[in-house]
Parts: structure tokens; C-alpha cells; sequence
């Protein structure tokens, strides 16, 4: 069986999350993100990030992620940082900030300057994040494929 041109995969749109309870979960990510409503309903919410979102849906309880995690990106990781242990979040890596929000989801927190991920400007520019920048080596990592930002 021949197959055809395989598509290739650009980047993710959302990620969701199971959560218990809607309003409990916008009032704990809510505590060390600023951020706007997308839409809400009375068993979903979506925590907008410009050109991506965070989809939670309200299901009953589920495991806790053990290793399972996702990153997300901010402008601000020591902030995070401070907020969540004023919040008293457990941190559970030494080496990053993961931590596990209420209902199980493990969260990688991951500072923008020091990754490859890149927002356009035009998106940066409508999030209010005009001027957040990239350190040299991740703008080296991101040279050497051809993807240099301005």
C-alpha cells in the first residue's frame, strides 16, 4: 500500500483539561495567571492565549498525571513561582517548575525568553506583549533551523 504525502504538524491549537468544578478551576489558574475569558458554560471554559487557548471541562474526578504534562509558556516564571507558593502549590521537580493543579493535571511552567516556541509579533502585539524577547541561545537554537526572529 503506497501512501501519500504525509501532513505535517504546525503547532497545537488548544490543550484540555478535566477539571471538577469550572468556577474553582478559573479562580485557581486565575491566581497566578492573568488572563481572559474566551467563552464559558456552565461544564467548559477557555482561557485564551492569543492564537491558542486552554479548554477545561468540568468531568468527574480522574487519576492524577503522573509524568503526562504540558508546558505552558508565560512572560513571567518567577512570578508564577512566587504565586504559587504563596498559594501553597506543592512544586514537584527540582529542576523545573511543574506542579499539579487541584484535580490531577501536571503544569510545566516554561518562561517565553528561553525557549524556542515564538509567537508573531501581530500576536504578541494583540496579547499586549509587545518587546517580550528571546535570550541568545534560545535565538542561536532557533538560527540554526532557520527560524531567527526579528
Amino acid at each position: 500500500m503506497k501512501l501519500g504525502k504525509k501532513a505535517r504538524a504546525v503547532g497545537i491549537n488548544h490543550i484540555a483539561l478535566e477539571v471538577g468544578n469550572i468556577d474553582a478551576a478559573l479562580e485557581f489558574y486565575g491566581a497566578f495567571l492573568d488572563f481572559e475569558l474566551r467563552g464559558k458554560s456552565e461544564t467548559m471554559a477557555f482561557i485564551d492565549l492569543g492564537d491558542q487557548f486552554i479548554a477545561l471541562s468540568q468531568v468527574p474526578q480522574q487519576p492524577r498525571d503522573d509524568e503526562r504534562h504540558f508546558g505552558l509558556v508565560v512572560d513571567d516564571k518567577a512570578a508564577v513561582r512566587r504565586a504559587l507558593v504563596d498559594m501553597g502549590v506543592e512544586i514537584v521537580s527540582d529542576r523545573f517548575l511543574d506542579f499539579y493543579d487541584p484535580w490531577g493535571n501536571r503544569i510545566e511552567i516554561v518562561g517565553y525568553e528561553g525557549i524556542q516556541f515564538t509567537k508573531a509579533d501581530h500576536v504578541l502585539h494583540g496579547m499586549g506583549l509587545d518587546g517580550l524577547s528571546k535570550t541568545d541561545k534560545a535565538i542561536q537554537e532557533l538560527a540554526v533551523k532557520g527560524m531567527r526572529p526579528n
